[in-house]
């Protein structure tokens, strides 16, 4: 098997976007050598806990109203050419993620990382749920076969917090400034959203190195 790390935050659409077209080529070639694992990376390390109203933090992050309608045409666009649903209308607040992050850990222990990242993708974006709300986060552990009482529990702690700022702030000190970033091999960094094409071709070359009994060094 092949390590597929994925740096990414669950509130940053290109993250989404990135996850679905990976996830179309995982599905092209279901025998895929990825063995894949969700590691953090916040846009917003300074965020309250409480999260902020979402136009607000758009607007002041993006320059106001015109800035941030510029900044998100593109990834509505490229949303739709991936058949993903997204409903920007319907997000209230921008959240900490720092929590959603706790989560995706904890889910990493009971093999269900995968699926709670889909999870709060699709809670965030396609439903408008607060993602930094506990009880949300206990629903979605609970719909991925976790227990939402103990998760309940350990996020009313500071259970893994400094865990998750330290992998954080370790990415950034690897030259990650941006995500998705997906590392190959623990070697090879692949920035952004590609395409399903680029990762079916990664796919195929491992393949032929796996045959060959060659390191993996694709793209």
């Amino acid at each position: 098997m092949t390590q597929l790390d994925i740096f990414s935050d669950p509130i940053c659409p290109w993250c989404y976007i990135g996850k679905a077209h990976l996830d179309r080529a995982l599905a092209d070639h279901p025998d895929h050598p990825f063995r894949i694992r969700w590691l953090p990376f916040m846009l917003n390390p300074d965020m309250p806990r409480e999260g902020m109203d979402r136009r607000a933090y758009l607007e002041q992050k993006f320059g106001g109203k015109q800035g941030a309608l510029r900044a998100y045409t593109p990834i509505a666009e490229a949303a739709e050419a991936a058949g993903l649903p997204i409903n920007f209308e319907a997000i209230e607040r921008t959240p900490s993620s720092i929590d959603a992050h706790r989560l995706i850990h904890w889910a990493e222990l009971e093999g269900a990382q995968t699926a709670v990242v889909s999870a709060l993708f699709r809670a965030y974006f396609a439903e408008g749920r607060d993602i930094g709300s506990h009880d949300v986060l206990a629903d979605i552990a609970d719909a991925c076969g976790m227990d939402a009482s103990v998760v309940l529990r350990l996020l009313a702690t500071e259970e893994d917090r400094r865990e998750i700022v330290e992998r954080d702030a370790a990415a950034r000190g690897m030259g990650i400034n941006a995500v998705p970033t997906f590392i190959v091999a623990r070697t090879h960094a692949v920035p952004g959203a590609q395409p399903p094409e680029l990762w079916a071709k990664v796919i195929e070359e491992l393949r032929g190195m796996d045959q060959r009994g060659g390191a993996a060094t694709p793209v």
